[in-house]
C-alpha cells in the first residue's frame, strides 16, 4: 500500500532545500508554512536523522540532508521522465508554464511563438512575467527563463543558446539624406547622436570592425534615454543616430525606413538564452517551448534574415 505522507515529506523536503525557506516551499506547494515544516518533522523522525540546521536566520543542509536530496531528485527526475514518456505517447503537452522575459524582446519576439503555442495546443496555459532585472528562477518557482547577456549567476540552471544580441549603428533615411552617410568613424564627427542614459552618464560606443579591431567612439548629444525604445522612436522620428538592438529595429529595416549607419561596425554583442532550473527532467510542457524558441530562432534568427535591407 502506497503511504502517500512519505512523499508528501519528500515533496516538501526538496522544495524547502531548493527554496532555501520554509516560507519560499510552502508557497510553491501550496500549503501554510506550518504544514511544511511538520511534514519534514515527521521525515526526520522517519529517517531517524536530522536534514537541516535550522537557526533563527538561516536554514541549511546537513551533510545527510544534502545526500539525501541528491536521492530525491533522482527518484523525481526518473517519474518526471515517466511522465513526459506518458505525455510523449499522447503527443499533447498540457499543464500550466511560468515564463520570464526580457520586456521589449520578450514582446516583440516571444510572444507570438506563445500565442502560435497556445493555438496549437489547448492544454497549455502560460503565465508570463515582462522584467528586465536577473529573476532567480528556483526560488521564484519560474519553468523558463529568456535572459539576454553573460550568465554569471547560472548556477543550478540549464542553459539553451538562441541565438547573438547585435548592437547597430542606425539612422532614418531623412535624416541621412539630410545629413551625409557617414563611411568611417572619423564621418561622425558633427552629427548627431541619441544616447541610452546609463547610472552615471553615457558610456563612449566601442565599435569593432570585421577584423575585430575595437574603438571607443566619444558620442555627444541632446536626446538620452534610458529606453531602447524610446531611443528607437527618436531614430524613426530623424533626430540622429542611435544605438539599438538589431532585433528591436529589424522591421524598420526591412521596410527601408531606417538603414544601417556603418554597416561594417558592429557594437556590443551579447548571447540569447532559454534556461530552465536543473537538475530534474524537463517537462514536456516546457520542452515544446523550448523546442519551438530554437526552431524559431536557429539556424538565423528572424530578425537576421540575410535579405534584410541595409540602405543604398
Amino acid at each position: 500500500m502506497i503511504n502517500r505522507e512519505r512523499f508528501e515529506g519528500i515533496a516538501a523536503f526538496v522544495e524547502t532545500a531548493e527554496a532555501g525557506s520554509f516560507t519560499r516551499a510552502a508557497a510553491r506547494l501550496g500549503l501554510t508554512r506550518s504544514a511544511v515544516g511538520k511534514s519534514i518533522a515527521r521525515l526526520e523522525a522517519r529517517l531517524a536523522v536530522r536534514l537541516f540546521n535550522r537557526t533563527t536566520r538561516s536554514l541549511s543542509l546537513t551533510d545527510e540532508g544534502a545526500r539525501f536530496r541528491e536521492s530525491c531528485l533522482r527518484i523525481l527526475a526518473e517519474l518526471d521522465a515517466a511522465e513526459d514518456s506518458l505525455a510523449a505517447r499522447r503527443a499533447e503537452p498540457a499543464g500550466l508554464v511560468r515564463i520570464d522575459l526580457p520586456v521589449l524582446f520578450g514582446r516583440q519576439w516571444v510572444v507570438p511563438l506563445l500565442l502560435e503555442l497556445s493555438a496549437q495546443h489547448p492544454g497549455l496555459e502560460f503565465d508570463v512575467n515582462f522584467s528586465n532585472r536577473v529573476a532567480d528562477l528556483t526560488a521564484e518557482g519560474i519553468d523558463l527563463g529568456v535572459r539576454i547577456g553573460a550568465l554569471d549567476d547560472a548556477a543550478g540552471l540549464i542553459a539553451r543558446r538562441l541565438g547573438t544580441q547585435t548592437t547597430i549603428l542606425c539612422a532614418a533615411r531623412t535624416y541621412l539624406d539630410r545629413h551625409g552617410r557617414p563611411g568611417g568613424i572619423e564621418d561622425l564627427a558633427g552629427h548627431a547622436f541619441i544616447l541610452e542614459r546609463a547610472r552615471g552618464g553615457s558610456a563612449p560606443w566601442r565599435l569593432t570592425d570585421t577584423s575585430g579591431k575595437a574603438r571607443n567612439v566619444t558620442v555627444r548629444g541632446r536626446l538620452a534615454f534610458d529606453r531602447s525604445d524610446a531611443i528607437a522612436d527618436a531614430v524613426l522620428a530623424g533626430h540622429g543616430i542611435g544605438r539599438l538592438p538589431g532585433w528591436l529595429v529589424a522591421t524598420a529595416l526591412r521596410a527601408g525606413t531606417i538603414e544601417t549607419v556603418l554597416p561594417g561596425f558592429s557594437s556590443d554583442e551579447m548571447p540569447i538564452h532559454a534556461l530552465w532550473p536543473a537538475p530534474r527532467a524537463l517537462p514536456l510542457k516546457v520542452r515544446v517551448v523550448v523546442d519551438a524558441l530554437v526552431a524559431r530562432f536557429q539556424p538565423v534568427a528572424p530578425w537576421d534574415d540575410p535579405g534584410m535591407h541595409h540602405g543604398p
